[in-house]
C-alpha cells in the first residue's frame, strides 16, 4: 500500500470509519487510480467527472456503487491530501426510488423447509429471524447468541454501531442443533477449513441455491430476509420504532419504506365507485 493509502487508512480510522468502509473506500481510490494508471493526488476534477461518467455508462455500475466511489474520491482529496476539489460541480447519482422485493410467509417457510443442509438451514434462519445484514451474519460469534434474554448483539455494523435484535424460540431451537453437530469454536458460521468466518459471497450463494430450490422465480437475494422480516413484523402491528432499533437503521425516513409494502390498511379503504349507490 503506498503512503498516500495509508495515510487515508489511518485518516478514515481517526474519523472512526468501520472497518468495511475503510476497506471500501480504499479500494474505490486504488480503483480511481487504476483507471487512469496515475497516482490519485496527480487527477484532477475533470478525471474525477470523466470516472464517474464511465462507472455509470460504461461499466454500468448501480447508483449506490457509483455515489460510495465519489464519497470515497472526495474524502481522500477533502480530508487525506487537505485539497478542495470542488465536488460541488460534480452531481451525485440520483438513486432511484425503488420499492424492495418482499417474500411472503409461506416463501420463506418453503426456503427454510427445504434446506436440508444443516448449517445452511441455520444461517439462513438466524438471517430472517434476527433481520441481519448478510455482513452482520459473516461475522456472528457463538458469545453474540444471548439465550438467557433471547437476543443477539451485533458488533460493528453499519455505521460502525452496536446493536441488539431478536432471538426467536424457533431460531434457538436450529442454532442449538446446529451447533450439537458442527461445534464452532469462536465464529458462529466458520467456514471449515480456515476456520475464519464465511464469505459474503458464500452466504448469498447459500440463499441463492434455498431460492431456486423452492422454486421462487422473485427477484430476491439474502437481504430480501431482512426486508421480509421488517414487513412482516410491520404488518402484524410491531410499531415502526421498534422495527428501526432492530434493524439498526439511524433514520426512521430508512425504515418507512416498510409502510409502502404493508397493504392491510390500504385494502380496508372503499373504492369511491363502491359508494355511488349509497
Amino acid at each position: 500500500m503506498s503512503k498516500l493509502l495509508e495515510k487515508m487508512k489511518m485518516d478514515l480510522v481517526l474519523r472512526g470509519y468501520s472497518k468495511n468502509t475503510q476497506k471500501t473506500y480504499l479500494d474505490n481510490v486504488k480503483h480511481f487510480s487504476n483507471h487512469y494508471g496515475k497516482s490519485p493526488e496527480l487527477l484532477s476534477e475533470e478525471d474525477i467527472r470523466d470516472y464517474l461518467f464511465h462507472s455509470i455508462s460504461v461499466r454500468k455500475l448501480s447508483c449506490s456503487f457509483v455515489n460510495t466511489a465519489y464519497s470515497s474520491i472526495k474524502f481522500f482529496f477533502e480530508t487525506t491530501l487537505n485539497r478542495d476539489r470542488n465536488m460541488k460541480n460534480i452531481p451525485r447519482v440520483k438513486k432511484a426510488k425503488k420499492l424492495p422485493v418482499v417474500l411472503s410467509k409461506d416463501e420463506v417457510k418453503s426456503i427454510l423447509a427445504l434446506t436440508s443442509n444443516l448449517k445452511h438451514k441455520a444461517i439462513l434462519t438466524t438471517t430472517y429471524s434476527a433481520g441481519l445484514r448478510v455482513s452482520e451474519v459473516c461475522n456472528l460469534k457463538i458469545s453474540d447468541i444471548d439465550s438467557g434474554n433471547m437476543q443477539i448483539h451485533i458488533h460493528d455494523a453499519k455505521g460502525n454501531k452496536d446493536r441488539y435484535s431478536l432471538l426467536g424460540k424457533a431460531n434457538l431451537l436450529v442454532l442449538r442443533e446446529y451447533f450439537k453437530v458442527y461445534r464452532p469454536s469462536d465464529w458462529l458460521f466458520p467456514n471449515e477449513l480456515t476456520l475464519a468466518p464465511l464469505s459474503v459471497r458464500t452466504i448469498q450463494k447459500v440463499f441463492q441455491d434455498a431460492k431456486d430450490k423452492a422454486g421462487i422465480i422473485k427477484d430476491v437475494s439474502i437481504h430480501s430476509l431482512r426486508h421480509s422480516f421488517a414487513t412482516h413484523l410491520l404488518k402484524s402491528g410491531v410499531d415502526l420504532v421498534y422495527i428501526q432499533k432492530l434493524l439498526g437503521h439511524t433514520n426512521i425516513q430508512t425504515t418507512s419504506i416498510y409502510l409502502h409494502l404493508t397493504s392491510k390498511d390500504i385494502l380496508n379503504i372503499i373504492s369511491p365507485l363502491d359508494t355511488l349507490g349509497e
